[in-house]
């Protein structure tokens, strides 16, 4: 199989789909691997690195999308991108279709096979793919919030951890998932008051075990949501449903309650936000301000820390990449129906039930699709 990595051209977005280490796994077992000139640059990859393995260097997007039969990428295709895509080819990388219906009609309209990364499930009902870049993100949320919450940025001018005699900052995580877990226990590690908001005592029981006092839990109902932001510095967002938008789940009346200059991190954004005055941004522009609080919501935070994350999501989808390639989709996707959760188009039908709902889309079933 003729295996294409363009590079991203999302705005600061600096991941690359494959790492060199990616490129010779595939080599060896018996693929040609097609990477566009300085599609690792951003991430620390030269293109001397991607020789070294074998890979072919390629010039131009227009050309890896035209001769590869399977697109690796990170983000989901530009408008660009998605013109270039073909019937019959296989495109695997994060999508985020549910808050996305221009992106969902272009992958309809060309004909293509699309598995995305968010909706690959394990056994134990994780999801392998999305992990290691919710883990990332959810460590940088506290990061980017103490900056966000600097006076110069608009913020309160709230430290972290405070000093002797000033209390640390007051930090609610909404959601205790992978992002939660990891935003709560950097901003803890800062020094901040943390709480965690979820809605399942399972998860929250866990959390307790785990974690201790190193931050509190609280249940998630309306009226302790409203309670805990009334009083936060800053609010991570950090609430998923697979494969579906997200919930809002702090309107723009409660702005007005906050303290200003208070800071939202929407980690959620990819899938349209959980704060109801949410916008997506970039790592150039990542905040603004609402009714006095402000907002950051960049929609590929992982980007930031490109090295990092380029090397955690090559380590979970290198088993899929392979198994894809070695099979092919149909194939790979019969072999293991958590793969096949990832399945989200196919020679244009939409295959995830979430998207179809969210966006109003008739959806035909992954098993379905496999015998078209």
């Amino acid at each position: 199989m003729k295996i294409g990595c363009p590079t991203e051209i999302k705005p600061q977005e600096f991941r690359v789909g494959m790492t060199p280490d990616a490129a010779h796994e595939a080599i060896v077992h018996g693929h040609e691997v097609l990477i566009q000139s300085g599609a690792g640059t951003g991430a620390g990859y030269s293109d001397a690195a991607y020789e070294a393995v074998g890979a072919v260097l390629i010039d131009t997007a227009e050309e890896i999308f035209a001769t590869a039969d399977m697109i690796v990428k990170v983000k989901e295709p530009q408008a660009v991108e998605r013109k270039m895509l073909r019937e019959g080819q296989l495109l695997f990388t994060y999508l985020h279709l549910a808050p996305d219906p221009e992106q969902t009609h272009d992958l309809l309209a060309s004909g293509c096979t699309a598995i995305a990364y968010e909706t690959v499930t394990d056994s134990h009902g994780g999801l392998p793919l999305l992990a290691p870049m919710s883990e990332v993100a959810g460590r940088l949320a506290p990061q980017v919030g103490a900056w966000t919450l600097q006076k110069a940025n608009g913020g309160r001018g709230v430290l972290m951890g405070g000093v002797p005699g000033v209390a640390p900052a007051k930090v609610v995580v909404i959601g205790g998932g992978v992002v939660g877990t990891h935003a709560a226990r950097i901003a803890a590690g800062m020094g901040s008051d943390v709480t965690v908001l979820d809605r399942s005592l399972q998860r929250l029981r866990y959390l307790d075990d785990v974690f201790g006092d190193t931050f509190q839990t609280r249940y998630s109902t309306a009226a302790a949501t409203a309670e805990l932001v009334r009083e936060a510095d800053m609010v991570i967002g950090a609430v998923l449903v697979p494969g579906a938008a997200a919930p809002k789940l702090v309107s723009r009346a409660q702005l007005s309650d906050m303290k200003p200059g208070a800071a939202l991190v929407d980690v959620a954004i990819d899938q349209g936000g959980c704060f109801e005055t949410s916008k997506a941004t970039t790592h150039a522009d990542p905040i603004y301000e609402v009714d006095g609080v402000m907002h950051y919501c960049v929609a590929n935070m992982p980007g930031a820390v490109a090295r990092t994350s380029t090397q955690a999501l090559g380590n979970a989808t290198l088993p899929f990449l392979l198994a894809l390639a070695d099979k092919g989709w149909k194939q790979a996707c019969q072999d293991d129906p958590h793969l096949l959760n990832g399945l989200n188009v196919h020679a244009g039908k939409l295959t995830y039930y979430a998207v179809g709902k969210a966006l109003g889309i008739d959806v035909i079933s992954p098993a379905v699709a496999l015998k078209s």
